[in-house]
């Protein structure tokens, strides 16, 4: 069934969202922030881990790195335009609008959880080619597997920032659902070296979620998103970064 994975990996995410709530009663705000902090540690390691497969690579046996200037670009320009556009201002007001439908208008914590969750979530390779084998073979397998790493996020992230990260299983299921439909048009723009890059610069932007949940909101992540794009476009040029 064309979608199936979708509907995997949202019933991932919305699973997670309700353990995480009952687990998050268990432990007091200290014990709360302590695991915030723990989210953002691990969130920082898997992005680094993804961002150094990405610009690593050996040459005559030794350690060399590259696509310096592909991360430099793709961000900065990237970051201009979600800026411009105001992204992240959507994200709270999308965020802003759940809370008070979803009767959650006291919690003051809903909206940052929703948005980091949702970044956490839906920035990635794993979503993109997942939705495309989805809507082109019917092969759900790598929204299964994603929809089990999703879960254990979630969880974590619910019991220490709260309800407002079961919420981003709704930008997910658009974003996957949306791709799965359109898969047989993303699928010839999405080749080796465009999903590479992706990866890359998702990594980054994960990395920078981590750097959210440690220190407190000081990227505007949201506003970056546009950088992933413009990766996907940038396999299509002729340079090599």
């Amino acid at each position: 069934m064309v979608g199936m994975g979708t509907i995997i990996n949202c019933a991932g995410i919305a699973a997670g969202g309700l353990t995480g709530h009952f687990i998050g009663r268990m432990f007091c705000q200290e014990q709360q922030d302590a695991l915030t902090k723990v989210c953002g540690v691990s969130t920082l390691f898997i992005a680094i881990a993804g961002a150094m497969e990405g610009m690593l690579k050996i040459e005559n046996g030794a350690l060399s790195s590259g696509k310096t200037m592909l991360v430099v670009l793709c961000l900065a320009i990237g970051t201009i335009l979600g800026e411009l556009l105001g992204i992240e201002k959507g994200f709270q007001k999308l965020g802003e609008w759940l809370k008070n439908k979803t009767g959650n208008s006291g919690d003051a914590k809903f909206v940052n959880a929703f948005v980091t969750a949702s970044l956490t979530v839906c920035i990635g390779a794993m979503a993109i080619v997942g939705a495309i084998q989805d809507g082109i073979l019917g092969d759900y397998a790598t929204l299964s597997v994603k929809a089990v790493l999703d879960f254990i996020i979630i969880a974590v992230m619910t019991s220490s920032m709260g309800k407002g990260c079961a919420f981003s299983v709704i930008p997910v299921f658009v974003f996957e659902g949306v791709i799965t439909l359109l898969a047989r048009l993303v699928s010839p723009v999405m080749t080796d070296l465009a999903v590479s890059y992706l990866s890359l610069i998702g990594s980054i932007l994960i990395f920078c979620v981590g750097v959210n949940l440690i220190w407190g909101n000081k990227i505007r992540v949201a506003n970056m998103l546009p950088a992933v794009l413009l990766a996907v476009l940038a396999a299509y040029l002729p340079l090599e970064f």
